[in-house]
């Protein structure tokens, strides 16, 4: 996959580009569909590796990754998106005990939409300056 934007990093068409990154085929398009409808360009891999190959060629503005994925853990997937682009924020979202390691925030699967959503938005302005 090879992405050549012609647009201001991290914006698709003036939306903010947000990479996720779940396993869980159910649970990445109810985050698609959450997304897409509040505005947002999304990217989706359902693998670490996927997910690495997508973060070197897309201008991505956030990573929302789940914590635990199939062969790697999402603080460790974290690390080596954080080592790709830096300043790009990483949200963990998952169903387990607030890990940090790696990450920007924590968000657990089971919170409300609308609080997900603010953890965001927050991320997507804070970093974006």
């Amino acid at each position: 996959m090879t992405v050549k934007p012609s647009h201001p990093p991290s914006l698709v068409v003036g939306r903010p580009v947000v990479l996720c990154i779940e396993d869980n085929p159910a649970q990445l398009c109810l985050l698609n569909e959450i997304l897409t409808t509040e505005g947002f360009h999304v990217l989706q891999a359902s693998t670490a590796e996927n997910a690495l190959e997508m973060m070197r060629e897309a201008p991505v503005s956030l990573v929302i990754s789940d914590h635990f994925l199939r062969g790697e853990r999402g603080t460790d997937l974290a690390g080596k998106l954080k080592a790709l682009k830096p300043m790009v924020p990483i949200l963990l979202h998952s169903g387990a005990q607030p890990e940090m390691r790696n990450a920007d925030a924590f968000v657990n699967k089971g919170q409300p939409v609308h609080e997900f959503l603010a953890v965001v938005r927050d991320l997507v302005v804070r970093f974006s300056s």
